[in-house]
Parts: structure tokens; sequence; C-alpha cells
């Protein structure tokens, strides 16, 4: 199979190799027996030390000031009520930690309480990261000199432990969702956006450029122009679906949308395969997500979409399989008069969770900060012996792919994630944060001359594929 192009130079994000004090010179990491590594030698991780970076924004500023303020807006009502008094008290503390980020050091979370004691996931789980931040906590790092994508994934975990959200002992704050307004919030505002996207995805034609379509709405959603859609779009030329295709292509950094369609091609002709999408965010973009596996299912280029969630509310808007069932109900029951297209979207949607052709699948992997090249087992050999495809979505996965590291953003992406993932995989990723890799230099510098935020603010997007380790 194709892998992704090679550039004769290697450009950091600066634009050199060079290593700067945002940016760790060692790693703490280790890796997981029998796993493949990139074919690069791995740069140093992203710290957040660095003012001016948006890692060190993030630590210092953005968790507390605006994403926990906004969690506590969003559920004063709750945070002030019997059952959460605790709640609120580890909440504050955990806020006063974060405004001293660069002076507080990290700890390990809380014991298990006897009665968590007697669960064997819960163990498994606190012990899990345990041995995550272990390193970190040793070294006396604080929350600004770990490595950027352990401490603010820890951000979320230790969100869950101040509220209580796995003490069955407590009621009110047991699995309780504190960021499930924000993303009904998403799932309510989709629908206009939807309904003519849904349209659009029914009449895809179950050709290469279809899966190319269906992929670029995975990926840019609204975004895409839908301006020059043909009226008759079933009996459409061919040529009508390339140009609406190279439409969406404007702020791509690297297509590799030949490769992966080609591939979905050879699924199809063989009686389809199975597909994984390890999920990003709830609201439209899931639905853009719901949308992909539609026509993977209904163009028989997949037997199967296993949508990979988290297994606790993380980075606020991060579907879980709840927030997904409750997308698919409540397209279900839309307006047909109002929203006919995506309520039939969602009718079909309900079908396949029916039949089985689409499987949800909640695991701690998902919602934790080592790189997915240390992804443990079962879950590795599951995806290595079963899956024939993963998209990967959005920009924490991303990041992940990467191991959260300072790679040359021209280094080619198969020999830093399609040589060691556990099957194909086609990463859809738009650009929250500054790292990369496999980016065309001529595109890097195009998007660098038009927008000075453009590695952070979602802008530009890449489609890239990779083989699997062989």
């Amino acid at each position: 199979l194709p892998s992704s192009s090679v550039s004769s130079s290697s450009l950091s994000p600066t634009g050199t190799r060079s290593t700067n004090l945002g940016m760790s010179t060692s790693s703490k990491t280790t890796t997981r027996s029998g796993n493949p590594l990139p074919n690069i030698p791995l740069p140093p991780p992203i710290l957040s030390t660095e003012p001016g970076t948006w890692a060190h924004d993030t630590m210092s500023r953005r968790v507390d000031s605006e994403i926990l303020q906004r969690t506590y807006e969003e559920n004063e009502e709750e945070f002030n009520s019997p059952g959460f008094e605790e709640a609120l008290e580890n909440f504050k503390a955990l806020r006063a930690e974060l405004q001293d980020a660069a002076n507080t050091k990290l700890r390990h979370l809380k014991d298990l309480t006897p009665e968590e004691e007697k669960s064997e996931e819960r163990v498994r789980e606190w012990n899990e990261w345990r041995d995550i931040m272990d390193p970190y906590v040793k070294a006396g790092d604080t929350w600004l000199t770990a490595p950027w994508l352990f401490t603010e994934f820890f951000v979320y975990r230790r969100l869950m432990e101040a509220i209580g959200y796995f003490d069955r002992s407590n009621p009110a704050t047991y699995m309780y969702d504190p960021f499930a307004r924000a993303k009904r919030a998403g799932l309510d505002t989709s629908v206009a956006s939807a309904e003519s996207v849904m349209d659009k995805i029914e009449a895809l034609p179950n050709t290469r450029e279809g899966a190319g379509i269906a992929s670029a709405f995975a990926l840019w959603g609204n975004k895409m122009d839908l301006s020059i859609w043909p009226a008759d779009a079933e009996n459409a030329d061919v040529d009508v679906f390339e140009k609406i295709l190279h439409s969406a292509e404007e702020n791509l950094l690297h297509d590799d949308v030949d490769a992966l369609t080609e591939y979905c091609e050879q699924l199809k002709n063989k009686g389809g395969g199975m597909i994984d999408i390890i999920v990003d965010n709830a609201g439209f973009e899931l639905v853009m997500d719901l949308a992909l596996a539609d026509h993977f299912v209904a163009s028989e280029t997949a037997k199967t979409v296993t949508f990979q969630l988290k297994a606790h509310p993380t980075f606020v808007s991060d579907a879980l399989e709840k927030d997904l069932l409750e997308t698919v109900e409540y397209y279900a029951n839309l307006d047909e008069a109002k929203y006919p297209n995506a309520k039939r979207a969602g009718l079909r949607w309900k079908k396949y969770l029916d039949e089985g052709k689409w499987v949800c699948n909640e695991d701690n992997f998902w919602v934790q900060p080592p790189p997915m090249w240390d992804m443990p087992e079962p879950l590795r050999s599951d995806m290595k012996d079963r899956c024939d495809l993963a998209f990967v979505k959005g920009d924490a996965n991303y990041r992940r792919l990467l191991g959260d590291r300072v790679w040359g953003l021209s280094d080619p992406f198969q020999d830093v994630v399609g040589c060691y993932f556990p099957c194909p995989v086609c990463a859809l990723r738009t650009l929250k944060a500054e790292l990369g890799c496999g980016m065309d230099a001529d595109q890097v510098e195009r998007a660098k001359s038009l927008d000075d935020k453009w590695m952070v603010n979602g802008r530009f997007g890449v489609v890239q594929f990779g083989t699997g380790a062989v």
C-alpha cells in the first residue's frame, strides 16, 4: 500500500531541528515489551514550561480559568447541592493546584476506598494510572515540567476523582458527567448543519470518490463547500464528485485520500472489512463520524464499524458510549417534517446498532496519555487481529499517535505512525496543537504565510494513511 510521501527536509514547528526550553531533552516513558516503535528515533516530548507556547498557556491558564471555570458555571446548582459538598471542596483544591501549576508537584490518585477495592475494574484502572504517573511523581515534577500530554489528561482524571465519579456510595456524584450540558448543547445545535449533510451522505456513490467525500465530511464537517453539489446526485458524473472533493482540499497540508480510498475499494471488493473509528468529540463531529460509518456500511465497504469511545468524561466534549447512543436516539426522534434527512439517518443508525453492524467499545486506554505505540493488551491484539482499518479522529488522539513529541513536520507519517500501529490507519485531523508530521513542506510554508496561528486554530488539516505494522 502507498505510504505518505517523503520530503527531503524535516522541519520542526519552528522550522528547525533544535530543541527549545518547552521540550524535554530525554524521555521518562518506557515501551511496553514487544510493541513496535516508530522507524525514526524518538524526539523529545512537549512540556509546558515555555511561555508563549500553546502547551504553557493551556496548563498555566486555560485548564483552570477557562475549562474548569466553565465547568463550575455549568454545574453550579449541583456543586452547591446536598451530596456535592466534598466534591466542591475537592474541585476547589484541584483548581488551587492548577492556579499555581509551576510550583505544585504532581501526586498520585488518592487510595481506593475499601468498597472500591472490591471492584477488579477500579483496581486495574487505579494501578494503570499509578504506573503512568509514577516516573513524574518520583521525579518531583510539577504540572508544567512533566510532559504536556500526561498532565493534561491527568487534569481530567483528577477531576473525576474530585467529583467522586466512581464513588458508588454517593448516588449524587456517581457517574455524574460534568460536561453533559456542554455536550447536549453541541447535540442540539448540530441538527441544522447536519440536515443538509445527511442528504448528501445518503446520495454518495459507492465508489472511491464517495469514500473520499465521506472522509472529508468527517474531517471538515460543515466547512465543506456544498454549493456545487449536483441536484441529481445519484446520477451525477464522477467528475462532479471529484470537484467537490477538490474544494475540501484548500486547507489540507497533506492528503492521502488516494491511498485511503484505494484501500477502501479493496475492502469492498473482498466483501467488506472491519472498520474502527477512534472517536474524538461529541456533538456535530460525532454526527459526522456516524455519517462516515453510515456510508461505509451502506456501500458495503464495512461489515461492521466499531466505535472506540472514552471510558469516562474527559476533555469536555469527548464522546462516551452514552453520548453516541443519545445522539442516535435524538436523531431518530427528530421532527420528520422539519428534519427529514437527519431523522432518516437516525433511524438507519438505530438499525445498524440493533443488527450489530455498529458496535461500541469503551476502554481506559482512550482516556489515558501513553503514546499509542504503548497500546496494551488485549486491545492491541484485538485491533491487530480484527480491525482492517482504523480512523483516528481529532487532535488529542493525534497527539497520542505521535507520542506528543517534536517530530519534524515533514517526517513521513508511515515512518512515525504507519509502521507501528496494529492495523492500517487513517488520521483525520484539524491542527489544534503545536506538533505534527507528514506534512508537505510547501504547504506548511503556505499555512505559515496565511495564518500565524496555523498550528492551533483548526483552520488546517491532514488526511494521513499508514499501512500498519507488518
